[in-house]
């Protein structure tokens, strides 16, 4: 019987390297479990250094010979909503007692030329190859992301795919739901925005120098407003590839500077601290990070893995920095919710649930209500901001109007008075 290596950690965070006998990995990782320990690292003895026997040769030149299936070339990688809507399938037919191999190829036959179906492809081959399904979900990163990767590699190790893949499925799911819902709440302001710029930009650019002309060719005295609102249009007609130029500077400024980690924290710093904006932002930071990690928990990923894979989703250097501090503390021992307080990014409420959590052993339930309750007080905060931007919106538009208005007809009034 094998033996392998591993390395893991006990529920207090301490280091654990031993060796166990199984007959495959996934055996191996289970009786770990077993013990109440989370891998982190492991290693069948002798596997590098292990001799091929010459049927080993023999199908390993069978492989080369085999001829590959030729997936679609696309660029760019998978949206969310269609690997969402492929997980929930994939789901669904695991549940029906199909097997993993032909789940894939249905569902490579009905997908549309592009990545996802390419990667389809490339899964099967490698599982038609030998390799387990999260190994071959690992070789597309094009479509399937780290936390997708070790969530179906928690589900093979407990031999609960069809759970596993459930779980998932509702997680993308209500993330999409989410995402969904903001940007619904956003297309009104963002169109009256765009449709208002366009036509004081026209106004500007058209309207405005044809009644300069007329202003100069009568000699007309103008009034400040007239004067300021004529100079805006002079800009406007002279410079108006700067309109564009830049937000396109500032965007690439921004990138720039996001490239340093230094420079990457204070620009998600201050955007945490932008007025109704910020406050949206941390609150769907917290209830993505709370459902990705309560989501990994509940699945039997070992809680270093799971905190590390929930760092990569926070999307914000001020909750990696978090996370990092997070993960360091568990190493020494200490509990989960004593960091998370000591780093100041969560409200209290979400330190005492993790708190319960981890006293009661229902972290994950835990972590899945605050999620609830955060995703909830973000579509609220976003339906109130849109409610607040349409007043201000046409208030805003009024005082605009009503300036040009005025600006142009005071000359034209003073015109006509002195000509009669």
């Amino acid at each position: 019987m094998p033996t392998f290596q591993y390395e893991a950690t006990d529920n207090t965070g301490l280091e654990v390297k031993d060796k166990i006998e199984a007959t495959s990995e996934q055996e191996a990782q289970q009786k770990i479990r077993e013990k109440g320990f989370y891998v982190t690292r492991i290693t069948e003895q002798g596997r590098a250094s292990k001799k091929k026997t010459k049927a080993d040769t023999a199908k390993d030149a069978a492989a080369k010979k085999k001829p590959k299936k030729k997936g679609s070339f696309s660029f760019g990688g998978v949206s969310a909503k269609q690997l969402t809507t492929f997980t929930r399938q994939l789901s669904t037919l695991q549940d029906a007692g199909l097997p993993i191999l032909r789940s894939l190829r249905i569902l490579e036959n009905q997908a549309k030329p592009g990545p996802l179906k390419g990667s389809l492809s490339g899964v099967i081959e490698d599982i038609e190859s030998g390799s387990t399904l999260s190994e071959a979900m690992g070789k597309q990163p094009k479509a399937f992301n780290n936390l997708y990767v070790n969530m179906v590699r928690a589900g093979e190790a407990g031999g609960a795919l069809e759970i596993i893949l459930q779980r998932l499925a509702e997680f993308m799911e209500r993330a999409q739901s989410l995402k969904r819902k903001v940007q619904g709440a956003m297309i009104y302001p963002v169109a009256v925005i765009t449709v208002a710029t366009g036509i004081v930009g026209f106004i500007m650019y058209w309207i405005v120098p044809k009644f300069k002309k007329i202003f100069d060719d009568f000699g007309t005295e103008l009034p400040g407003m007239t004067v300021a609102l004529i100079g805006f249009s002079d800009a406007v007609v002279n410079y108006w590839y700067l309109a564009p130029a830049i937000p396109l500077a500032l965007w690439i400024i921004l990138k720039i500077v996001r490239k340093n980690k230094t420079g990457a924290y204070i620009v998600d710093w201050c955007s945490l601290r932008i007025p109704l904006l910020g406050i949206i932002l941390k609150k769907s930071i917290v209830a993505r990070t709370c459902r990705t990690l309560g989501t990994l928990v509940a699945s039997g990923v070992p809680i270093l893995e799971a905190l590390s894979i929930t760092r990569d989703t926070a999307g914000n250097a001020v909750f990696v920095k978090a996370f990092d501090h997070i993960n360091a503390a568990i190493r020494e021992g200490e509990a989960m919710a004593v960091p998370l307080k000591e780093t100041r990014t969560v409200d209290d409420i979400v330190v005492n649930m993790v708190d319960v959590g981890e006293e009661t052993g229902a972290l994950d339930t835990m972590l899945y209500k605050v999620a609830d309750v955060y995703d909830e007080e973000v579509g609220v905060l976003v339906e109130g901001l849109v409610n607040m931007l349409e007043p201000l919106m046409v208030v805003v538009l009024g005082l605009i109007v009503g300036f040009i208005v005025i600006a142009l007809f005071m000359p034209l009034i003073k015109l006509l008075n002195d000509l009669a």
